[in-house]
């Protein structure tokens, strides 16, 4: 299975040690965590860096960097990831060997301002959907957003993703969350 995943725009690949630079500028920004968690510290990112290079499915379910395909620069990260509901954040342990873990799996992103309202979250969002229904066996993807997170919801739409009824998810209740199916996702793609 191919874990780099390119569009027109960008290259999607599994997020490594060297990537050190870009989860900084995403996880310790409380602009960009405003939606997110609360912003962590350079040592919090630091120490978190090996478990979330960590990959499950036989290397399907991890983090992606996002990067501009031309110039190389990072612009984010993108994840397929089992839904935490009764965590804060996800369970990395989980990831671990060539089977998939257990419970749903989230699709997200997380980008850099300046990589903000130019249509790369929805690019990296349908890329990822791709590969989990053409090259994985998952049978559907599913994804929540804070209430006030109007733009990641709008995401979520244009890729296909349903608007569910609230839920619990991340430790928090009423969580906006949206789904699809395999079903769903082949049918658009027959459409478009």
């Amino acid at each position: 299975m191919n874990l780099i995943l390119r569009t027109d725009r960008l290259l999607l690949r599994p997020l490594a040690d060297g990537d050190i630079d870009i989860c900084l500028a995403l996880f310790t920004d409380p602009e960009v965590m405003k939606y997110v968690r609360a912003p962590k510290t350079r040592k919090m990112v630091e120490d978190d860096l090996v478990k979330i290079c960590q990959r499950g499915g036989g290397g399907a379910i991890g983090v992606w960097c996002v990067t501009d395909c031309v110039t190389g620069e990072k612009l984010g990260t993108s994840v397929l990831l089992p839904l935490p509901v009764d965590q804060d954040d996800h369970d990395w342990s989980i990831l671990q060997g060539e089977g998939y873990p257990p419970g749903e799996i989230e699709v997200g992103y997380i980008l850099k301002p300046s990589a903000w309202g130019r249509g790369i979250a929805s690019e990296a969002c349908a890329r990822l959907l791709r590969f989990a229904f053409e090259e994985t066996p998952l049978e559907e993807i599913v994804a929540v957003t804070d209430p006030d997170n109007a733009a990641s919801q709008n995401v979520l739409t244009k890729c296909g993703l349903v608007r569910q009824h609230d839920r619990r998810a991340y430790n928090h209740d009423d969580v906006p969350a949206f789904r699809i199916s395999k079903v769903q996702w082949l049918a658009r793609q027959a459409r478009s």
